[in-house]
């Protein structure tokens, strides 16, 4: 999953990237308010962790002008204010939860899947589409009750596939949410990823490739 994270503490925001790359996601880091205005108005992401203070414009704008422009990515505020009428003001302009500093980088995690997964449909952090079970927060992957042991990479691909069943995925969309920045659209490593996939999971037709269109876990939504 791809995360926009929009910190302008140096220390704090390592630690954020660090700990959220460990856990899987893939991670695009800002510093300002202008530049995370830019970014989550023009590209793709799953979710985004959102500071208040921040230079240039302040996080309360930034969250305001996402909505505005009808972008609909979940946002965790994450901030040192803990007063009521700073969070009246993020949940007015829109966000989707608020982690007051300090915090157990767990629960930011813990946090995060929930928003990923919600904003997907799915309620239960446990997810089903046919065979394939995956459990969000654990990690874990099942096919038929038999476990089955990804990479973390070959993890990140199924968990954006089992989240999105249903849908076409496109390469393009596929390779842009599992990688961070850089991801090359001609490079045939997610082809060879999914061949691994498949192969572990021990049934090729549990992903699906529509030659033209992408991949599809799950019967195709009408």
């Amino acid at each position: 999953m791809r995360v926009l994270l929009v910190e302008d503490d140096e220390r704090l925001a390592q630690a954020l990237h660090a700990s959220l790359a460990g856990a899987g996601f893939a991670v695009d880091r800002v510093a300002d308010g202008v530049e995370a205005e830019f970014r989550g108005q023009t590209e793709d992401f799953d979710v985004a962790v959102l500071d208040l203070g921040l230079p240039g414009m302040d996080g309360v704008s930034v969250l305001q002008r996402w909505r505005e422009a009808g972008r609909a990515m979940p946002v965790l505020v994450l901030t040192a204010r803990s007063r009521f009428h700073d969070k009246l003001a993020a949940f007015n302009a829109g966000a989707d939860d608020y982690l007051t500093k300090p915090f157990h980088p767990d629960e930011l995690l813990l946090r995060l899947r929930a928003l990923v997964r919600r904003s997907a449909g799915h309620a239960s952090p446990v997810l089903r589409a046919g065979a394939i079970e995956l459990d969000a927060n654990a990690g874990r992957v099942q096919v038929d009750g038999r476990p089955v042991e990804l990479t973390a990479q070959e993890l990140r691909i199924l968990s954006y596939l089992v989240h999105h069943a249903g849908e076409v995925v496109s390469r393009t969309r596929l390779g842009e949410h599992v990688y961070d920045a850089g991801y090359d659209p001609e490079s045939n490593v997610i082809d060879v990823l999914i061949g691994r996939i498949r192969r572990k999971l021990g049934d090729p037709g549990l992903i699906r490739t529509l030659r033209g269109r992408g991949f599809l876990v799950g019967d195709e939504a009408a």
